[in-house]
């Protein structure tokens, strides 16, 4: 299996995890990298009902902040072939929150897309193919509170750079994808 960047997004509840895990079965040593922070009681059974349903001999790595030297101390060895990336919402929310409440939004971008660049150089050094799931929180209403709109225009920003750096953009739509770059369409643009 040929290294390669699929970048999946979707609404909530749209399938894209469902989808990137599906498509993560295909690899034999999978590392599964999760960003989710257990604030709640509710918060505590979804991560737990996730890692119930992911297959028993994937790895998983718990990452909500530096996710990027995470995944390369943990991944560094090439010992995976697939890394599987849930999510950068909740990332770019764990990001969010390391701000005082006055932020602008520039330190809003700046401190997301951090850890993009971090991502970003980590799939760099690696051999392995990463499906990073995200969500699409750009096609709803303006947030009518500040840290909505700081959070959906910072995340909006990092979904564009994944996406221009992806090799393949999928979009989930009630559990289907479409897609929006292949390999095939980004090759025909350069040529």
């Amino acid at each position: 299996m040929a290294k390669r960047l699929i970048f999946v997004l979707g609404g909530a509840r749209s399938g894209k995890s469902s989808y990137a895990e599906a498509w993560a079965q295909r690899g034999q040593a999978v590392l599964f990298v999760a960003t989710a922070q257990a604030f709640d009681d509710e918060m505590r059974e979804r991560i737990a009902a996730h890692q119930q349903a992911r297959p028993a001999h994937w790895h998983t790595l718990e990452a909500p902040l530096n996710i990027g030297a995470a995944i390369s101390q943990t991944a560094g060895s090439g010992r995976f072939d697939t890394i599987v990336v849930d999510c950068l919402t909740l990332l770019a929310t764990n990001a969010l929150l390391t701000l005082p409440e006055n932020c602008t939004q520039e330190q809003a971008n700046q401190v997301i897309m951090n850890e993009i660049e971090g991502l970003l150089a980590a799939y760099a050094e690696s051999d392995a193919t990463w499906l990073i799931i995200s969500n699409e929180v750009g096609m709803g209403i303006v947030p009518p509170y500040r840290l909505g709109r700081l959070f959906r225009d910072g995340l909006g920003r990092a979904n564009q750079r994944l996406a221009a750096c992806a090799d393949e953009v999928l979009l989930l739509v009630a559990g289907l994808p479409w897609t929006l770059k292949s390999a095939a369409t980004t090759s025909e643009r350069t040529d």
